[in-house]
């Protein structure tokens, strides 16, 4: 249930509309973008997306980060760089946003879809055995809401795994950062995102033999990172690549996020912190799931989730947060139910748990320095309703 725009409109004049999303600035975003501006060099590679690239090296202690357009667009290029294409397969969990897959497709790759853990909602590593294939190219698993995946048991495969840490950054398993334990780490800064450019991503190497390759398929397949270094007086088509630069307005603006890192992960931290304490009498009740973080995990407070006894209360929950002013939300369709994942893809096993998680689960309204009011809002409205379902 969708709440009408009027009525959207008349509590959010009364200040009493939670919104599902917020972004949140620092004040430092836009005097970066100014100095870009004024600097008269907008398009990508330039010092913002440098500067940016090397915080999150530091932070990560990966052997290169690139800044990409997008999350989506690192993944193609973790596709590209492992030379994907017709006739190969790439395993990838249905519970999972389209560009997981469609990454892939794109490059003329059949996305394999895999079960999730009912636990995490990670991709099930006990179901890739089954998955795996001659023409298996890659597994692709996803860190769902900032939790990491049992990376030890889907490395020990021997495949290339492409990391898919877009709601992972600054999340850990094991004291390792997510996307730094696969051979590619993917990071996304669209606007849901904890730090933000609006769109924007960042495509982690761990690997030292790709590095000087991912930064050709970076700028258009040439060895443009050369000519930009000095190194050379001019660039030429290596192989193939594409635009994956985002301009120096996005990574400007990304800076001004990165430099207040931990401002944004404290706050976000509590917030979780905050919903999670207040409802655990409303799961020991048998009224909801919590979200289960598994020994050894350390999650970044990406986003907070419920999980209903079956669809029917969880459309009932949002319909009844909605009504009341807070806007909570559902999640991924599983791929392998959608027109393209049924042509383009091709399951394994029956699915069950994705289709049963992708019709249970219910997110709340959360974002970065949601103020007391707000968060209280959100938990007594959460209470009340599942109360009565």
């Amino acid at each position: 249930m969708i709440l009408p725009e009027n009525q959207r409109k008349r509590l959010l004049e009364k200040g009493s509309f939670i919104p599902f999303h917020r972004p949140w600035f620092s004040g430092k975003e836009l005097a970066h973008v100014a100095d870009a501006v004024n600097s008269g060099r907008l398009m990508g590679a330039g010092p913002y997306a440098g500067r940016c690239e090397k915080m999150l090296e530091a932070a990560l202690g990966c052997k290169r980060v690139l800044c990409t357009n997008s999350a989506t667009a690192a993944l193609e290029m973790a596709g590209l760089l492992l030379g994907i294409g017709p006739g190969d397969e790439v395993i990838v969990p249905s519970f999972a946003f389209v560009s997981t897959a469609n990454a892939f497709a794109l490059l003329g790759a059949t996305p394999v879809f895999a079960d999730i853990r009912p636990d995490t909602f990670n991709l099930d590593e006990e179901k890739l055995e089954q998955a795996i294939t001659k023409k298996t190219k890659a597994i692709a698993p996803v860190h769902y809401a900032g939790v990491g995946c049992n990376m030890e048991a889907i490395s020990a495969f021997g495949l290339p795994v492409i990391e898919d840490a877009a709601l992972g950054l600054f999340a850990a398993l094991n004291g390792r950062p997510l996307g730094t334990i696969g051979d590619f780490g993917v990071f996304s800064f669209h606007q849901t995102k904890g730090l933000t450019c609006g769109e924007g991503g960042a495509l982690a190497v761990n690997r030292a033999d790709i590095v000087g390759r991912a930064e050709t398929v970076l700028h258009f397949g040439t060895d443009r990172a050369q000519y930009l270094a000095k190194k050379q007086d001019s660039y030429s088509w290596c192989e193939k690549g594409s635009s994956f630069s985002p301009s120096e307005l996005c990574t400007a603006f990304l800076l001004g996020q990165l430099e207040s890192v931990d401002f944004i992960l404290e706050s976000r931290k509590a917030l979780w912190q905050g919903y999670h304490l207040a409802l655990e009498d409303a799961e020991k009740k048998g009224l909801a799931r919590r979200p289960v973080i598994p020994e050894g995990a350390v999650h970044n407070a990406c986003q907070y989730w419920l999980l209903m006894a079956d669809a029917k209360k969880r459309d009932l929950f949002i319909e009844g947060m909605n009504r009341a002013g807070v806007q909570a939300a559902s999640h991924y369709p599983p791929l392998h139910q959608t027109p393209a994942g049924k042509r383009l893809g091709r399951s394994v096993g029956h699915l069950s748990i994705s289709e049963d998680i992708a019709g249970r689960i219910a997110r709340l309204p959360f974002w970065t320095g949601m103020d007391k009011s707000a968060a209280d809002k959100v938990i007594d409205t959460t209470l009340k309703i599942l109360a009565r379902l």
